[in-house]
């Protein structure tokens, strides 16, 4: 299959338990994104959720633990962005997650990841042991 028609995902890869290491898949997705005509708002809209869904993983899920690692899968074709992001740690309810836009959050530093990344992605799930994220974004083409 010719590399710009792939819908298939990409193998699962561990990556580390580090910043660095989500900044270079993040940035391999975003490539892969812009390689195949997405516009720049979806291409940010991606790159925005998909650096939350990372960051979540390492910083909650796997508490920072330098032993731990973050799966990720994902999948590039013309028309959509599947991404997959699981960590090692106990999980969570997304449920039971503040409202960041409430007025006792507003001024709370975190806590606006979750929202983000569905405000952006076109769909987000969680699964039942909320350690695993699943996130798609669909290339929408632009009008002339």
């Amino acid at each position: 299959m010719h590399e710009q028609e792939r819908s298939g995902p990409v193998p699962t890869t561990r990556i580390p338990n580090s910043t660095a290491a989500a900044r270079e898949v993040a940035a391999q997705v975003v490539a892969e994104a812009e390689a195949r005509g997405y516009s720049p708002e979806a291409v940010f809209a991606i790159k925005l959720a998909l650096e939350e869904a990372l960051t979540n993983a390492i910083r909650h899920g796997n508490r920072r633990d330098p032993a731990k690692m973050v799966r990720f899968e994902y999948s590039v074709s013309p028309t959509c962005t599947e991404i997959c992001i699981a960590d090692q740690g106990g999980g969570f309810d997304p449920a039971a997650v503040p409202d960041p836009t409430a007025d006792e959050n507003l001024e709370c530093p975190t806590g606006r990841g979750i929202m983000l990344m569905r405000a952006y992605m076109d769909h987000v799930e969680f699964n039942e042991r909320g350690n695993a994220v699943r996130m798609v974004k669909f290339n929408r083409p632009t009008a002339p």
